[in-house]
């Protein structure tokens, strides 16, 4: 007999976890390579970006898709056919990305198809661990994330130097065929709830998300956050690899290592803001965490002079402050979001968020293409240009963030009020 939806099996948690992680090495597969494909393929920054925004389209797609088909079919079951899907276009990109239009084509399609392992995995959080664990919990799923960034770049930085870095892409294509075999074996004793009744779900759940006060704000916030954050992701293997041509022939391959090891620290970040969420509230800590990650933006790109090992430990803090709230933001908005439009709720944050993340990085190349174009590759206003276009975007994040605080204010029994309409 499977197990009852409330009480999952032992360490289902920990092969979720796995799943993410092995499913997450696609994600930052194009940004691993892009310092190498950029000269084999004498790509422009900007262009190279736009690979990069295909990916953040169908992956936004994704996000909206499978969380309208959580909400009708089960989070247990979108996650688990989603994650095959993703797997075999993982795969089909590593092989047959072989120049600039085809690489365009099938990251798009591996975006398309990997959303199903993000806000699915974050409702099957939502509905069976504790809530008083439930930040940590999540804190631990975003970290899982990092944790495959970390992953594929150091594979794609020790590959390309040994070998070629399509080896890198290869291997990311094999993990997400293995991510997909640990979803079934973390969900294999749970299942799907039923339908809510038709009176918990009259009207249109996209529509009632829209006119929710509470939602929205979060949303707006999650939106500035992920302007930020994808454009660190999508930039920062490449800023580092510039920047580590200083220190000897592989330093390309350093550079997209070192931003392995700032993954690796955003992953701590992760968990810690999940923490401090459970222990200050969610909004304080979106608001202290935001402002700090702003400051490291504006800040970042003066520091190219600095020697390289500084360098990697200022791009550690700077990932950690960037993803650490992520978690925060999914929190919050199933506080104030009803459970049977939940999935609605993180449909529409994710057009918001990742349609922002999308364009980020493209606004972020075309920065660094004038900068170069006006003062030499070897300067480092370029860098100054394109990362302050990243603090730009997301200064209003902080403020959605005081009006989320402003608008959810929990009763004295510690739920929430049911959302205002706007």
């Amino acid at each position: 007999m499977s197990a009852a939806p409330d009480t999952p099996p032992a360490h289902w948690l920990a092969w979720l976890y796995a799943s993410r992680t092995a499913l997450s090495l696609i994600f930052c597969a194009w940004a691993g390579v892009m310092p190498f494909v950029r000269e084999d393929w004498g790509m422009s920054a900007a262009q190279a970006a736009t690979v990069q925004s295909a990916w953040q389209i169908g992956y936004l797609v994704s996000l909206f898709s499978v969380g309208l088909l959580a909400d009708r079919y089960g989070a247990r079951r979108t996650y688990l056919v989603g994650s095959v899907l993703s797997a075999a276009t993982s795969l089909v990109f590593a092989f047959a990305a072989t120049d600039y239009t085809s690489a365009l084509l099938f990251y798009g399609l591996a975006g398309l198809c990997s959303g199903s392992s993000y806000t699915p995995g974050l409702a099957l959080i939502h509905r069976h661990a504790p809530p008083h664990l439930r930040g940590r919990a999540m804190g631990w799923f975003v970290g899982a994330s990092s944790l495959g960034y970390a992953a594929a770049l150091v594979g794609i930085a020790v590959l390309a130097a040994l070998w070629s870095w399509r080896a890198g892409l290869v291997v990311a294509g094999v993990a997400a065929a293995a991510g997909s075999a640990f979803g079934w074996r973390a969900l294999r004793g749970l299942s799907d709830p039923p339908p809510a009744p038709a009176t918990a779900t009259r009207g249109n759940p996209l529509a009632d998300t829209l006119r929710d006060k509470r939602a929205m704000a979060c949303n707006w916030a999650y939106t500035f956050h992920c302007w930020e954050l994808f454009a660190v992701w999508a930039w920062l293997p490449s800023f580092l690899a510039a920047a580590g041509g200083s220190v000897g022939a592989l330093g390309a391959s350093l550079g997209v290592a070192t931003a392995a090891f700032a993954h690796l620290i955003g992953a701590a970040g992760s968990v810690g803001g999940g923490m401090a969420a459970d222990r200050l509230g969610g909004a304080r800590a979106m608001l202290v965490i935001s402002c700090a990650s702003l400051t490291c933006a504006f800040l970042f790109g003066w520091l190219w002079a600095l020697p390289f090992w500084l360098l990697a430990i200022a791009a550690g803090l700077y990932n950690l402050l960037a993803v650490a709230d992520s978690s925060v933001y999914s929190a919050s908005l199933a506080e104030v979001v009803p459970p049977h439009r939940l999935g609605a709720g993180y449909s529409v944050r994710s057009v918001m968020g990742f349609g922002a993340g999308a364009a980020s990085p493209v606004v972020f190349g075309l920065a660094l293409d004038a900068g170069t174009a006006g003062f030499g590759a070897d300067s480092a206003l370029p860098w100054v240009a394109a990362w302050s276009s990243v603090g730009l975007g997301a200064l209003a994040g902080p403020l959605m963030i005081l009006r989320f605080r402003a608008l959810h204010q929990p009763d004295a029994g510690g739920l929430p009020p049911q959302p205002e309409k706007a």
